[in-house]
């Protein structure tokens, strides 16, 4: 079975469901989701994903992101992704949500309406490899100097929630 992505308009009211592959290939706005976990010192938990993965293979990004199935809350569904990628749980809060759109090299597109969520955490995951290559904890600071410095190494759509989260809450 092929997963589906919620399309859904600006206003984030549901328009139907379409093959997430699809969505991408036609760069259909579609709900999306995106966690950043934090420890006790304030260091954000970065994922590397997997080297295979279809885009953005071994590039930096944060802790998890993905898409709502049908009818699961953003919480759920961050809490979902959180045990399936990196192995743990923890109590999360959504912040905000706003639209972007970011092209890949590979002709795919993210268009999301992307639910940002935060949750803390103190210790170490147990990563899918399937999905994640490796981890690190970073200072907000030293995350902010390493994009500027090497943008190259993490990916499209963390620059720019990352941008977006420093703006609305830093």
């Amino acid at each position: 079975m092929k997963e589906k992505v919620i399309l859904v308009n600006e206003n984030d009211e549901q328009l139907g469901l379409m093959e997430k592959m699809e969505a991408h290939q036609k760069a259909v706005l579609h709900r999306a989701f995106s966690v950043f976990v934090f420890n006790k010192k304030g260091e954000l938990m970065l994922q590397q994903r997997a080297l295979d993965k279809y885009h953005s293979p071994g590039l930096w990004t944060n802790t998890c992101c993905s898409h709502q199935r049908n009818g699961e809350t953003n919480i759920q569904a961050g809490k979902r992704r959180l045990r399936e990628e990196m192995g743990f749980e923890c109590s999360l809060r959504e912040l905000f949500s706003f639209v972007y759109k970011a092209p890949f090299d590979n002709g795919l597109t993210e268009h999301e309406l992307d639910h940002v969520m935060v949750g803390h955490y103190d210790g170490d995951p147990v990563i899918n490899p399937a999905e994640v290559a490796s981890f690190k904890w970073m200072r907000t600071e030293d995350v902010k100097r390493d994009i500027r410095e090497q943008p190259e190494l993490y990916t499209e759509w963390f620059k720019i929630i990352f941008k977006e989260y420093q703006e609305r809450l830093l």
